[in-house]
């Protein structure tokens, strides 16, 4: 049986939409995913939204929606956000779900059944954005830590929680577990926290007040505090407590989240754990934030960063390659367009394209675009390349399982970086060039393929995407998710004699002012960086141009068209007559088209404007106010094709 991994992202509040906050911890979390896979685990990948509480009711009254209609609308955003990121998680899941509002409520009946749920008045101090009460000692000046606003003073009857009673367990098992929370900070921040006495958790509101919510199952007139619900999930989504999933995958699970929601997850959710009876998570891994122009975003400031935007513009695989290069897990990190741009530019088109061009290039000239055997004996520069890229699979192996996504990708780099100087050092088109030489340059070139399809692998993980293409190119059709660390990495296991395909650049250079300008039109570019280089155009195979038939036509008859400012009905000869609603009124008579020459595109499919059909479509060109008809520098015969 293959070993377990189960790995979740917090499920995002509902409030706000998709930013580069959740883009950045979804794809960490993926990359863990794709990682276990590629060692051969089993996984099971889990994210999805949290739609009760007080602030999705606000939110919801702000877009004048009910609660249900509100959540439905902005979970979709999500659901349709993270295919869009190359996401692979196997479920999403929603706290309106009827299996998770089952599984809350065993849960609550569970707890409340061994004593640990007691009802009492409350009297503190509540922040509205975090929908919990605070300490004095929690706040900073007086003010909510994550919200900076001083919560306001509440007093409720409510069922609360005995997590008082499971603080020393807390505390041991935190304790005997130094990798419970990760990195240490966070483990240490938690561990600070539970120095002083730990009050009991509020978990219910009145219905009078809150309606929106999961009812208790011992009294009808409460709901559940948002926190109690909303942490269930990650198990309510495996089925807890008979199911074959949750049998499989508890407790193997790593929970993924940002530091702000630290206490619920390293405090709440192990002591609701303990007291319903089964064994806590495995890890909680904790990253800091992504900060712009060295601030917190903040909707109100504008500063948030929506990840769809940037995806199209530079690419969805340099978007991933960035964030988790970019940022140490567990420390902040700012976010620049300008930093994504060298990130592009050095790191991916100058050493990862660059290599893999020249390495397809240099097979394409010497050995016919085939992959040729070893020929010579190693020499010193050849041991050094593979030693240095074993040294790299040992390193990413380490280093991905504690986070260290970074010091992977850096390592992988080294192997790039040394591969890139040995083409220089040992100089590829001299060998080609000299007499006797011929082994000696098969030796080095499957050297550097070799180093390509390893390079591929590693990246999987990280950019999906451009290691299929590496694969495909080098005639390995394999799945990014199909892939396998031992079997696909291994030296010396290309296929001889098969042929690899040059193709363009992976990653073709940014140029900073071409996007400035670009957007100062209005045009971003549709298909990432190498749309770029078109100047934001999105490219055509000539296949697909040959599709268009472009015929010359001569305007034998043209009318306005009744009740429009805009159309005008057009009879064009193009060596049969062909009926066309050509858009040009508002720049042309019906009389000084008569008897143009014009340009039409023949075979495009029959259409009814304001009831009369067209068949075809005139080229005209807009400049400014004015529309041009696009015609031929000189007259020529109807019907001809143009090419």
């Amino acid at each position: 049986m293959s070993e377990r991994f189960y790995v979740t992202t917090p499920i995002y509040y509902v409030n706000a939409q998709p930013h580069i906050g959740h883009a950045y911890t979804t794809i960490v979390a993926d990359v863990m995913n794709r990682f276990h896979k590629l060692l051969g685990y089993k996984t099971y990948f889990l994210t999805g939204t949290d739609e009760h509480g007080d602030k999705i009711v606000q939110a919801a009254q702000e877009a004048a929606m009910e609660p249900k209609a509100y959540a439905d609308r902005i979970s979709r955003l999500f659901r349709e956000t993270w295919p869009k990121l190359n996401i692979s998680n196997d479920y999403f899941i929603r706290t309106t779900d009827a299996k998770h509002v089952r599984v809350v409520q065993h849960i609550l009946q569970k707890v409340y059944d061994a004593g640990d749920i007691y009802f009492s008045t409350y009297k503190g101090l509540y922040c509205i954005g975090c929908e919990r009460f605070y300490t004095e000692r929690e706040l900073v000046d007086g003010k909510c830590p994550d919200h900076d606003r001083e919560p306001v003073e509440r007093e409720e009857a409510n069922y609360f929680f005995r997590m008082s009673k499971y603080q020393d367990w807390l505390i041991e098992h935190i304790e005997a577990n130094p990798d419970f929370i990760r990195p240490e900070r966070y483990r240490n921040e938690v561990l600070a926290f539970l120095r002083e006495p730990l009050e009991d958790l509020c978990i219910s509101r009145p219905k009078e007040r809150l309606s929106w919510g999961i009812t208790l199952p011992f009294d009808e007139r409460y709901v559940t505090y948002v926190w109690f619900d909303a942490l269930i999930n990650y198990v309510s989504a495996i089925d807890y407590p008979d199911g074959e999933l949750f049998a499989e995958f508890w407790p193997a699970a790593q929970h993924t989240i940002a530091k702000d929601i630290l206490k619920p997850h390293g405090i709440y959710w192990p002591t609701m754990i303990r007291s319903a009876g089964f064994t806590p998570y495995r890890h909680l891994n904790v990253h800091g934030y992504w900060k712009i122009n060295e601030g917190k975003m903040s909707k109100s400031r504008g500063t948030v960063v929506a990840p769809l935007d940037l995806v199209p513009i530079y690419g969805l695989d340099a978007f991933r390659y960035f964030l988790l290069r970019e940022m140490v897990f567990g420390l902040d990190a700012n976010f620049s367009e300008d930093a994504l741009i060298q990130r592009l530019n050095a790191d991916l088109a100058n050493d990862l394209g660059n290599l893999f061009s020249r390495t397809l290039a240099m097979t394409a000239k010497y050995f016919d675009g085939r992959i040729p055997p070893f020929g010579a004996e190693p020499e010193a520069p050849d041991r050094e390349l593979r030693d240095q890229t074993r040294q790299t699979i040992e390193v990413y192996r380490a280093e991905i399982p504690r986070l260290g996504f970074h010091k992977a990708l850096i390592s992988i780099w080294e192997t790039l970086n040394t591969a890139n100087k040995y083409i220089d050092s040992v100089a590829p088109w001299t060998l080609a060039k000299e007499a006797g030489q011929r082994p000696r340059l098969q030796t080095v070139m499957r050297n550097l393929l070799e180093v390509n399809r390893t390079v591929a692998v590693l990246i999987a993980p990280f950019m999906p995407e451009t290691a299929e293409t590496m694969l495909a190119r080098l005639s390995i059709p394999k799945k990014a998710l199909d892939l396998r660390l031992d079997e696909d990495s291994r030296w010396g296991t290309l296929h001889e004699g098969v042929p690899v395909h040059k193709g363009e650049a992976l990653f073709p250079r940014v140029e900073t002012e071409k996007i400035a300008q670009l957007k100062q039109k209005g045009m971003p570019p549709k298909a990432g960086a190498a749309a770029l280089k078109e100047a934001g155009m999105e490219l055509i195979s000539f296949e697909e141009f040959k599709k268009l038939d472009l015929r010359t036509g001569i305007v034998k008859h043209a009318e306005a068209v009744p009740k429009s400012r805009k159309l005008l009905k057009l009879i064009v000869d193009i060596g049969e007559e062909r009926q066309v609603v050509a858009g040009i009124a508002q720049t042309h008579t019906a009389e000084e088209v008569v008897g143009k020459q014009v340009i039409i595109v023949a075979n495009l499919q029959p259409a009814k404007l304001m009831g009369i059909e067209s068949r075809g479509m005139v080229l005209a060109v807009s400049d400014g106010d004015r529309l041009s008809l696009v015609t031929t520098a000189e007259p020529v015969s109807p019907g001809l094709r143009v090419s």
